[in-house]
């Protein structure tokens, strides 16, 4: 996202250094930038005579967040999960989802670029093409599975990598944030397995976002259903504070 108007209106071209326009010029943009990331860069630039600095250090941070979308009921709110999303400053979204994922909503309802399985392969023919499940991930900055259902949870517990979502999250940087969201059937989350499962996830350094207790779509009322949205986009901005990308509201 480029400051509106900042490099083509006000830094460039840079006034003499030692004219009275310069002054009025460094004033303007010290007054604009304020305390933006980078400015002190751009502060040795106007010091000098130095041409005007290329328009990269006034870029905001774009972060980029890719979401992860699995065979849980609880996809349906994958266009409203994405939309709340996009309302944070500067992010980026995008969605991996698996083929079961896609029963619960319509890709029309989401907008912002969806891969699936079929994705990886087309855009791989031979040595040198593009690895979609690898690009993803040095794309994204912070990774959200949600819904996370019973089947992959145990897929990514046992480090099972057998489509395009289990890729992204085998090949994952731990050193950037992943988060998780639970959401399947009280009985399956009581399945003495699913603490384990997660346990492990944990240990992995993934962040859960625990599911709550409510009446699930089969009518059966208990633990097990996906954390609200509101509570989900909590989470990412609080992460995404801490990681210096968006400031909390």
């Amino acid at each position: 996202m480029h400051l509106p108007g900042f490099c083509a209106s006000v830094l460039c071209p840079t006034p003499h250094p030692a004219s009275e326009d310069f002054k009025s010029w460094q004033s303007l943009v010290e007054a604009r930038l304020g305390r933006l990331p980078g400015f002190e860069a751009i502060r040795a630039h106007m010091e000098s005579s130095a041409p005007c600095p290329a328009a990269a250090p006034l870029v905001k941070k774009q972060f980029h967040v890719l979401v992860g979308v699995t065979g849980s009921v609880a996809a349906l709110k994958l266009p409203l999960l994405v939309s709340r999303l996009l309302d944070i400053p500067d992010l980026e979204v995008a969605v991996v989802t698996t083929e079961r994922a896609k029963h619960f909503y319509s890709p029309q309802d989401v907008p912002v670029t969806l891969y699936s399985d079929a994705d990886e392969w087309e855009m791989w023919r031979c040595r040198s093409d593009p690895v979609l499940h690898i690009d993803l991930r040095r794309w994204a900055d912070l990774m959200l599975v949600a819904p996370l259902d019973a089947n992959t949870l145990g897929k990514v517990a046992s480090g099972i990598c057998d489509n395009l979502l289990t890729c992204v999250i085998r090949a994952w940087d731990s050193r950037k944030p992943l988060l998780f969201c639970p959401a399947m059937n009280t009985v399956m989350w009581e399945h003495p397995i699913t603490a384990q499962q997660v346990g492990q996830l944990k240990a992995f350094g993934y962040v859960e976002i625990p599911c709550v207790a409510k009446k699930l779509v089969c009518g059966d009322q208990g633990l097990g259903a996906m954390a609200e949205v509101s509570t989900i986009v909590d989470k990412v901005k609080e992460v995404l504070f801490q990681c210096g990308g968006s400031q909390q509201s």
